[in-house]
């Protein structure tokens, strides 16, 4: 039997959340805390400003992707914590119907480690993320303990990816740096910049503002200072010459 048809939606993490019958926005428990709301709404708002010029790509969090070999919503579905897949129409969305997407599934997928999902995250999730979605790449990361790794897809199973010197994992899919940052998992780039948030950026940007007008009026106060010395020795010279006509002295001949 495949890992898809052994998968119970009303088991395991969700085994205590009861479904209405009408489609939803996400079949997966609520985030744990604030933490892993501000964590996922940080990895996206980060990619979308990374990527603004950029239409060919969907990232969301918490969204349910459904993936039933029967094309049924009733079975077979997962809500990643943040994912993004490549190659697609950025639309809005209210879920990831797999058979309606042109059987794409995620590029990248990252799960928030909770003490209630964590097991689900590093076992039953990777494994389905492995066999079934075939992601190339997942990640985990806790926002309380800051447990964190990832993994690459290779020849069919997910190997661990190698840290940098600073800790950060490398994301071909991304081609960004996954690392931590102020205790939140960042987007950092190839150079090793950090990949800034709307606030950062504006931050930045006012900064900018700030120094060049600094500059300028460095400028103008230095033009001030050189333009009096000018004026200065001007003067000076009128006066020399002013002596010099007192004494007879024609101060053109010398």
């Amino acid at each position: 039997m495949s890992l898809a048809k052994e998968i119970d939606p009303y088991k395991d993490d969700q085994k205590d959340v009861l479904f209405p019958t009408e489609e939803l926005y996400s079949d997966e428990p609520p985030l744990e805390s604030d933490l892993h709301l501000e964590q996922m709404n940080l990895l996206i708002d980060c990619l979308k400003l990374w990527w603004e010029n950029r239409n060919d790509f969907y990232a969301a969090g918490n969204l349910t992707i459904y993936f039933s070999p029967q094309q049924l919503k009733n079975e077979d579905f997962r809500g990643p914590d943040f994912f993004v897949v490549l190659d697609t129409d950025n639309l809005h969305r209210d879920s990831w119907v797999v058979w309606q997407e042109n059987g794409k599934y995620p590029n990248i997928i990252v799960e928030l480690l909770s003490p209630s999902t964590a097991s689900t995250d590093r076992g039953l999730k990777k494994e389905i993320y492995q066999d079934i979605f075939q992601t190339p790449e997942y990640f985990w990361f806790s926002p309380k303990n800051l447990e964190f790794a990832g993994f690459i897809l290779i020849n069919g199973k997910y190997q661990p990816i190698e840290s940098n010197s600073q800790g950060w994992l490398w994301s071909q899919q991304l081609n960004l740096y996954l690392g931590i940052h102020e205790n939140q998992l960042r987007y950092f780039t190839p150079e090793g910049e950090l990949v800034p948030t709307y606030q950062e950026l504006a931050d930045q940007r006012q900064q900018n503002i700030e120094q060049e007008k600094q500059r300028a009026d460095e400028a103008q106060l230095y033009a001030e200072q050189e333009k009096q010395r000018a004026d200065e020795a001007v003067a000076e010279l009128k006066a020399l010459k002013a002596k010099l006509r007192e004494l007879n002295i024609d101060p053109n001949s010398l």
